[in-house]
């Protein structure tokens, strides 16, 4: 893929002769159009004919045995075409498989599309009515009668640890996976050190919650025997796989289609219940089946995460170096292991390290089942809570230490010239890991310039008209790029106008913009001529889709061979039809061209017309397809640093300013990098303060509404500050670059933490869990008063 036409412009070389380079440029999103004009096309947008619609009926009780069903008087109303439940799905294996983070034992606690004899957590698919539509579906649950015996609800790590009640009597625990990781020799740098500190830190439960919430539409053409699907969305070839064995169907026989999406952030577009229970309908009934869930179902049965504990200990000299680390990590993982429930635990244990230098570090981990909604992804699994963990503890040992803060991690922060640094075998299903390219003290000292950080410092924990303030600063290192492997397609439709096909997902990050420039650059065209087609099964014969920070690293590297395989194609024809030599063929303005003689050969709408004659080789030419292939992360590394005035009568927290640095190694559009990060920070800030799902000691969820889940607003968040650095590309990709998008989340509750802390030194408040809300905030207060 990487020889061919060698007279063909580079990107530099244009840029020189003052045609466009769109890489590095902050075009506006071209999608932005369709949007702003009330164009998109979402999931509850595609209507079909005769399309009935499905309703979900939901356990109320968080653990019970399910002793009877009836669903005859709902069978009989207005309108009720079937209603679905576990006896008429028993013959199919409807487990849903792990797709992500297989640790082990994990196999023992999948979950089926429709609860069988027992439902552990409310919110549990029990059944599904069909009618004529939503409205007659949701009265007909009503009369369906499913009788309970209620059992003992486990709703905490430490219930879960006890084994008091089981949630699979089989298995014999709620522990779903026990395993430890280490690097170095722990217990020697323990013994060999001069302080040492141990604390418990607890990072509570919430999610991402899109503006959209998770429909889909299924269709079965019966002549065809073909399924189609709309709504799908992140993994759809992955998804594609799991449903087809479920079906008795070949995954050729499936289409999944993604249209538009309002938001995802990690929860959107996994392997659910319902992505079986859709598509089982619509086959039974031969009618195309819609499901769209309201905003309660939407909190209550899409993925949670975040949950997790950590007992984390360090060992450092009395000057600040750290000799070891050590953790104990307990990871809630709800009612059962979900496609990628084992991530947060797994990235968690991989980066409580960080970005600094700690050889000898060890962990020990456990997942834990509970009666609450499973968990899954959300934007920066595991790092926003790795990053309070360490970040926090750092702090308290700076001021035991009586060293600056700053200083600390400047002390012990990964030196550029020991990159690539071995991270080791963190991750017990991913070979050993090694952090690529940057300069991780540069990064955190550009970050306190920007921030103003040394006129700032003499305001920590002071009082100023009525408030506290503080500071604080958190580092971190963020892996991205996740492989095997990504698609790309390239046809050429005539001399303005070329079709990108792409195996990743987009949920609005922006992917028809960036990778529309990519492909702009290597064809030295504009990228308004390229419309990007992406996520469907029917585009590529390949796909891994979106997560993972990998749409660019991976998706626009595949773009930008693909883009090369191309050029050699059309240099390949060009060169047996005009007895040339292909190193001569040239592509510019919609045709192609003999560089050395400067004779237009043939245009590309000549071209497209030859190959609809029939000319076969001229159609070979007019389309390219491959993948690009990478086992290795890349990690974008950097620091937050936020300042804050806490009202110590009320709790109220400000946040008054907070600065986001990342270095990316290469930002194709900074313009969305600069709008990811900003919204990043954004979510951050409102999940560190706001964000919570509660649950009560017989596990009802005590948040499943707007009224009592808090979103912040624009009043709530202070001023943001995004900084991207292109300083240090990675050395894996053809881009060069990393992941963006996490690394403006990742490091929010670290550093909010850090900085509320240091606003109440005075009072001896130190935070050790989030979130830190107006409760638990002003809990905190009284009980330092009252010590």
């Amino acid at each position: 893929m990487n020889g061919g036409m060698h007279t063909m412009a580079s990107r530099q070389e244009r840029a020189t002769n003052g045609q466009a380079a769109f890489v590095g440029q902050p075009l506006t999103r071209t999608e932005d159009e369709r949007f702003l004009r009330g164009k998109g096309v979402y999931v509850d947008d595609v209507k079909r004919p005769g399309m009935v619609h499905a309703v979900v009926i939901r356990s109320p009780m968080a653990h019970a045995r399910i002793t009877g069903i009836d669903a005859s008087a709902a069978l009989e109303a207005p309108g009720v075409l079937a209603v679905y439940t576990f006896k008429d799905i028993a013959d199919r294996s409807t487990a849903i498989p792990i797709r992500l983070a297989p640790l082990p034992g994990f196999e023992r606690y999948l979950q089926s599309a429709l609860a069988n004899d027992r439902v552990r957590y409310v919110g549990e698919p029990v059944a599904v009515v069909v009618a004529e539509n939503r409205y007659l579906a949701e009265d007909a649950c009503e009369l369906v009668v499913i009788d309970y015996d209620p059992l003992e609800p486990v709703t905490s790590v430490e219930g879960a640890m006890a084994d008091e009640s089981l949630l699979f009597e089989e298995n014999g625990t709620n522990v779903a996976s026990h395993y430890e990781v280490s690097r170095g020799d722990v217990d020697r740098a323990f013994s060999e050190a001069e302080y040492t500190r141990k604390e418990r830190f607890r990072c509570h439960r919430h999610s991402a919650v899109p503006l959209e919430t998770r429909g889909l539409v299924a269709e079965w053409n019966a002549s065809s025997q073909r399924l189609s699907i709309w709504g799908a969305t992140k993994v759809t070839f992955f998804n594609r796989r799991a449903l087809a064995p479920m079906l008795g169907l070949d995954v050729g026989q499936i289409d999944m289609i993604e249209v538009d999406v309002g938001g995802s952030f990690g929860v959107r577009g996994e392997f659910y219940p319902e992505d079986f229970l859709v598509p089982f309908a619509a086959m039974k009934l031969g009618r195309p089946v819609k499901w769209i869930e309201d905003r309660r179902e939407n909190l209550m049965a899409t993925n949670h995460s975040r949950e997790m504990e950590c007992e984390l200990e360090i060992a450092t000299r009395r000057d600040g170096t750290i000799l070891g680390m050590r953790a104990r990590l307990w990871s809630d993982l709800g009612a059962y292991v979900r496609t990628n429930g084992g991530v947060p635990l797994a990235k968690a244990a991989q980066l409580l390290p960080g970005p600094y230098r700690i050889s000898d570090f060890h962990c020990e981990s456990f997942a834990l089942v509970t009666n609450k909604t499973p968990v899954g992804t959300y934007r920066g699994p595991g790092r926003y809570e790795a990053n309070f963990f360490r970040e926090r503890l750092f702090d308290m040992v700076a001021a035991d230490l009586g060293i600056e803060p700053e200083v600390f991690r400047m002390k012990n922060l990964i030196r550029p010239e020991e990159l690539p640094y071995e991270v080791g075998k963190l991750v017990t299903y991913v070979p050993t890991t090694q952090y690529d390219t940057g300069n991780y003290p540069d990064a955190l000292k550009q970050a306190l310039e920007a921030f103003g950080y040394e006129e700032l410092k003499a305001c920590r924990g002071r009082l100023i008209d009525g408030k506290l303030h503080g500071i604080g600063m958190a580092c971190f290192v963020e892996s991205s790029g996740g492989g095997p492997a990504e698609s790309a397609r390239i046809v050429v439709r005539g001399s303005n106008s070329f079709a990108l096909y792409t195996g990743v997902s987009s949920s609005g990050q922006g992917h028809e913009t960036v990778l529309a420039q990519i492909l702009a650059d290597e064809l030295g065209i504009d990228p308004r001529c390229v419309e990007v087609f992406h996520g469907s099964t029917n585009h590529v014969e390949q796909g891994y889709g979106t997560f993972h920070s990998r749409a660019i690293v991976m998706g626009g590297s595949a773009v930008k061979c693909v883009a090369q395989k191309l050029l050699d194609g059309m240099a390949d024809y060009a060169a047996a039809r005009f007895g040339i030599s292909r190193d001569a063929v040239s592509l510019r303005d919609g045709a192609l061209w003999d560089a050395g003689t400067g004779t237009r050969l043939i245009g590309l709408d000549d071209l497209v017309r030859r190959a609809r004659e029939g000319d076969a080789s001229a159609a070979q030419a007019l389309e390219a397809a491959g993948a690009f292939t990478n086992d290795k992360l890349t990690f974008s590394y950097g620091a937050h640093v936020t300042h804050v005035a806490v009202d110590p009568e009320t709790a109220q927290v400000e946040v008054i300013r907070h600065v986001a640095l990342e270095d990316i190694g290469r930002a194709i559009n900074p313009l969305m990098v600069n709008g990811q990060t900003i919204g990043a920070a954004a979510q951050g800030i409102g999940a560190t303060f706001l964000d919570q799902f509660v649950y009560d000691e017989t596990g009802q969820l005590l948040t499943g509404s707007f009224a009592d889940y808090l979103l912040p607003t624009s009043t709530e968040i202070g001023d943001i500050q995004a900084i991207t650095l292109q300083d240090h590309p990675s050395k894996l990709n053809p881009l060069g670059a990393k992941g963006a998008g996490e690394g403006g989340i990742v490091a929010t509750g670290a550093a909010l933490a850090n900085a509320v802390s240091d606003a109440l030194r005075g009072l001896n408040v130190q935070i050790t869990e989030l979130p830190m809300s107006l409760n638990n905030l002003s809990r905190w207060i009284r009980q330092a008063r009252n010590q």
